[in-house]
C-alpha cells in the first residue's frame, strides 16, 4: 500500500503574521503571502518506517539543540523545524548558517531520493487586489492531489490511504467530505483509495513535516519565478531554483519503477506541480 502525505498550505504557516490564504492587496505589504502552496509526497508504505528513521537521525544530527522533551531517540520527533526559519537562513543568514540551512536541505532531497518518494504540489498564484477564496482553494487543491494519487496507485497497481496535515476541524470536515462526495457518487471516483484523507498532527507525522520544508522552501521562491512574480528575493530564488532541479532529478530517478505485466510503466505524478492563477 501506498500512502499520501498532504502538508499544511503554506499561507497558513505564517497566518500570525500575514493575510494568510486570502486575498493578496494591492500593492502588497511585506509579509502578504503572493502564493499558496499545497505540496504532497507520495511513498511506498514498506519504505515509512526506514524514511522516519533516517529524518529522525538526519533531524538530531543537524539540530541537536532543538527543544527535544527526552534523551530517547523517537522523542526527536515533536519539535519542528520551522521551513520560515530555514529559508530565512538559507537567504539572508551568515554564511554559518547559509551553509548549515542549504547542507540539511540538500540531506533532505537525498532522503527523498532514496526513498524514492515523488513530490506533488498545487501552486495557488494571487494576482494582487483580486478576490482570493483560500478555504475553497484548499479543498479543490486536496481533491487535485488526490487524484493525482489515484492515478499514481493506477499506474502501480496499488492502493493508498491519504494524511494530511489537520487544520481545524471545520476545515477538516469540508475536506473530507468533498472527497466523500466524489468517492461515493454515481460515477465514483478515487476508487484505488481505501478511504476518505484522513488528519494527523505533523509533531507525529515525519512525512507531513517533511512535505512541510519541501513547499516553504522550495515552493515559493521557484513557482513564483515561474509565475513572473517579482517580489521574491533574488536569494530566495536562488535556493529555490537549485532545489527544484534536485526534485526534478529525483522524479527521473522514480519515474518508471512501477511495473506492470513485465513491463516498466512511467509514474506520470513524479515531481508534478501546477500552477494556477
Amino acid at each position: 500500500m501506498a500512502i499520501a502525505l498532504f502538508g499544511t498550505p503554506l499561507a497558513d504557516l505564517f497566518h500570525r503574521r500575514s493575510r494568510g490564504s486570502g486575498a493578496l492587496r494591492d500593492p502588497p505589504a511585506p509579509n502578504d503571502q503572493p502564493v499558496l502552496v499545497v505540496a504532497g509526497l507520495f511513498i511506498d508504505g514498506g519504505r515509512l518506517a526506514k524514511l522516519t528513521h533516517d529524518y529522525l537521525d538526519l533531524k538530531h544530527r543537524f539540530y541537536p539543540n532543538l527543544n527535544y522533551p527526552s534523551t530517547r531517540r523517537l522523542d526527536r520527533v515533536l519539535p519542528e523545524i520551522k521551513g520560515a526559519e530555514l529559508r530565512k537562513h538559507a537567504t539572508r543568514g551568515n554564511a554559518r548558517q547559509k551553509l548549515h540551512a542549504v547542507g540539511f536541505l540538500d540531506r533532505i532531497m537525498g532522503l527523498l531520493r532514496r526513498h524514492r518518494v515523488s513530490v506533488v504540489a498545487r501552486v495557488w498564484i494571487k494576482v494582487p487586489g483580486s478576490p482570493f477564496e483560500g478555504t475553497a482553494v484548499y479543498t479543490s487543491s486536496i481533491q487535485g492531489l488526490c487524484t493525482y494519487f489515484e492515478h499514481y496507485l493506477k499506474e502501480c497497481d496499488d492502493s493508498g490511504l491519504c494524511i494530511a496535515d489537520s487544520r481545524s476541524k471545520s476545515k477538516n470536515l469540508r475536506v473530507s467530505h468533498s472527497t466523500f462526495t466524489q468517492k461515493f457518487s454515481a460515477v465514483p471516483n478515487y476508487e484505488r483509495l481505501v478511504e476518505l484523507p484522513t488528519f494527523g498532527h505533523s509533531d507525529n507525522h515525519v512525512g507531513l513535516q517533511v512535505c512541510d520544508i519541501v513547499g516553504m522552501v522550495d515552493g515559493p521562491g521557484g513557482m513564483a519565478c515561474l509565475a513572473g512574480i517579482e517580489r521574491v528575493s533574488g536569494r530566495g530564488l536562488a535556493v529555490a531554483a537549485a532545489d527544484l532541479v534536485r526534485l526534478e532529478r529525483i522524479g527521473d530517478e522514480v519515474a518508471g519503477d512501477c511495473e506492470r505485466n513485465g513491463r516498466r510503466r512511467r509514474r506520470r505524478s513524479c515531481g508534478a506541480v501546477r500552477a494556477d492563477r
